[in-house]
């Protein structure tokens, strides 16, 4: 199977009075598709600005997420001891979207650290960019490219007829050239996905992103690629000194098995029962839940009752 594969660029303004790195060298993600400082001399880079780029193929995500992992990956860091199983590794993620206030991000988080006060954001489909207006309560924006995200959920789902024909909506194609933006509300909205059907809040789907960060907004945020956070910082005294754009580069060629979830654009089986999912009944989806059935650790995120949490640690 093909799948898209996703270049990211940032640029970030230079300070004039010092030349080292807004971002230091180990707390960017070290991947196989590691994110890296490019060369003087590559055609990429600009006179006054710190650039980076790297890919992806699986997620990009900005916000609330990319801040419990970035806190998750650095608690690991500090005591990998703590961190022995699969049980206690999620319970500690979940304490820590406890800890940081996600479950009442109204009341904890301020205004200032939303996505559309944080960025401008712009999408091309097509050959023109096009700002996309991003409701105030968003606080996590993921642009993805598989259907598989935070252990298996799709935050995208499969719209149903109409949403197809009112708003220019496809499948999760992997192959298709398009990258699907979701954007989340809090830790309560991010548990949708473990519903039947459940998926985050379609925004769009693109062959190009772009975020343009405002001055003053906050001074950093939290990035992740493909599971890996960092923490970002944010200008302070000038508008667009910190740019992030996606881009389509090409193809791969990935192994696949018969049954996996990704589809391709190509691929005549793709056009299936999924296209129904908002006017699906429940016994429409017991009846598919083979097609529908979480994979990765999703299955295995719901804590056993024996189980006493209060005991973990």
């Amino acid at each position: 199977m093909k799948i898209d594969n996703w270049h990211i660029l940032m640029q970030m303004r230079a300070p004039k009075e010092s030349s080292y790195d807004p971002i230091a060298p180990l707390e960017l993600p070290h991947s196989l598709h590691a994110f890296q400082r490019v060369s003087a001399t590559d055609s990429s880079n600009m006179e006054g600005y710190h650039t980076f780029r790297g890919g992806f193929w699986n997620y990009f995500s900005m916000g609330m997420d990319a801040q419990v992992s970035y806190a998750f990956h650095s608690e690991r860091k500090l005591h990998p001891e703590k961190f022995k199983n699969q049980l206690v590794n999620q319970s500690t993620y979940a304490k820590l979207g406890c800890t940081q206030g996600w479950f009442f991000a109204p009341l904890f988080h301020p205004a200032d650290r939303n996505i559309a006060q944080l960025a401008k954001v712009k999408i091309m489909k097509g050959h023109e960019w096009k700002e996309l207006e991003v409701h105030h309560s968003i606080r996590s924006i993921v642009c993805l490219n598989l259907p598989s995200f935070s252990g298996g959920l799709n935050p995208w789902g499969t719209p149903n007829r109409r949403k197809l024909r009112d708003r220019d909506l496809t499948p999760p194609y992997v192959d298709d050239g398009l990258i699907e933006v979701v954007g989340f509300r809090d830790a309560w909205h991010g548990l949708v996905l473990l519903a039947p059907n459940g998926h985050g809040t379609r925004l769009a789907q693109a062959h190009r992103i772009r975020f343009e960060f405002h001055k003053g907004a906050a001074d950093h945020t939290y990035m992740r690629i493909d599971g890996e956070p960092w923490k970002q910082p944010l200008p302070v005294d000038d508008d667009t000194a910190v740019v992030v754009e996606i881009s389509h580069h090409g193809q791969v060629n990935m192994l696949a098995t018969h049954d996996c979830r990704s589809r391709s654009v190509h691929d005549n089986s793709s056009v299936h029962n999924g296209a129904e999912e908002d006017d699906a009944n429940e016994d429409d989806s017991v009846e598919e839940g083979e097609e529908w059935r979480k994979f990765g650790a999703a299955a295995t995120f719901r804590i056993p009752d024996e189980v006493d949490i209060s005991r973990l640690s």
